[in-house]
């Protein structure tokens, strides 16, 4: 078995564990990824770094948060250390030169003096496994969403990558804010505390299955999260609150001897006034209770 299926295997059985809320051999899953060799390329090609951060974070084991933390620490500094690399050779490299510098090269008289060379563009950090952030509470961020996403094992028999996912979901709400302060911080904790609710499932599914991007979930509202049961315990609300304005506002006597032409419903509220000459009969108002539709009635 390869490192990388090796590693793949270490990684469901602690996803396993953290979902279980248990910590039954996990020390030894941490000692046999303490002896593999991983490499900066391992780290980005499995979800090895959040399961052990996550086990770190839920575990009661001093032994196992030790070595936890000192598994995360040398990947980081794994990270780092590519990054260094990567940052001095962006530096030392050269600039490509077009035909007409590469003849003032080769062309040994006396001409302009050397253009100075125009600084580099500065490297994004890439957090592990993928988000391209390195700050600390865009990190954050991603890491609750991921867990929000995980929460149910649907992710595992959908295949989804919620750290994708999730890095999506909070870069386009930092690209729509703008910056990490607290209407970001609401707009994601939104986000969080409906793809965890219980009662919504489906949203989650959405989501995973990508029938919801994470382009959309990032901006849509609260109504629009909501479950289709709580949709309609709105609409309901919303009825009876309008019902009791109009019938506050209008008064007159209730009745369901009469039905509304628009909605057929027979909940209404009519009113009499005196519209023409004495000798008439008076004029009927109606207002239907359900949808508020107004007539008159003869």
């Amino acid at each position: 078995m390869g490192k990388q299926e090796e590693i793949v295997r270490i990684t469901r059985h602690l996803d396993k564990l953290v979902t279980k809320k248990s910590t039954e051999g996990a020390l030894d899953l941490l000692r046999e990824l303490k002896a593999i060799p991983i490499t900066l390329q391992l780290l980005r090609s499995t979800r090895v770094f959040m399961s052990v951060k996550a086990l770190q974070k839920q575990s009661s084991d001093k032994e196992v948060i030790a070595l936890a933390k000192s598994l995360i620490k040398s990947w980081k500094k794994l990270l780092k250390t590519s990054d260094a690399k990567a940052s001095n050779f962006e530096r030392d490299a050269p600039l490509p030169m077009s035909s007409k510098d590469a003849s003032e090269v080769t062309d040994p008289s006396p001409k302009k003096s050397e253009q100075p060379r125009m600084p580099t563009t500065p490297r994004i950090t890439a957090f592990l496994p993928g988000s391209v952030t390195c700050d600390a509470i865009r990190s954050k961020c991603c890491e609750m969403l991921t867990a929000a996403l995980q929460k149910d094992l649907d992710y595992v028999a959908l295949g989804a990558d919620c750290e994708s996912l999730s890095a999506q979901i909070e870069e386009s709400i930092f690209r729509d804010i703008g910056n990490t302060d607290g209407k970001y911080k609401n707009r994601v904790r939104s986000r969080i505390f409906n793809l965890r609710d219980a009662k919504n499932p489906d949203l989650r599914r959405k989501v995973l299955r990508g029938v919801i991007t994470p382009q959309q979930i990032a901006v849509m509202t609260a109504e629009e999260m909501a479950s289709d049961e709580m949709k309609e315990i709105r609409k309901a609300m919303t009825r009876e609150a309008i019902r009791k304005h109009q019938k506050a506002r209008t008064g007159g006597t209730q009745t369901d001897l009469i039905t509304c032409g628009k909605c057929s419903g027979k909940s209404c509220t009519y009113t009499q006034a005196q519209t023409r000459s004495s000798d008439e009969p008076m004029t009927t108002f109606v207002l239907c209770n359900e949808c508020g539709n107004r007539w008159k009635f003869c």
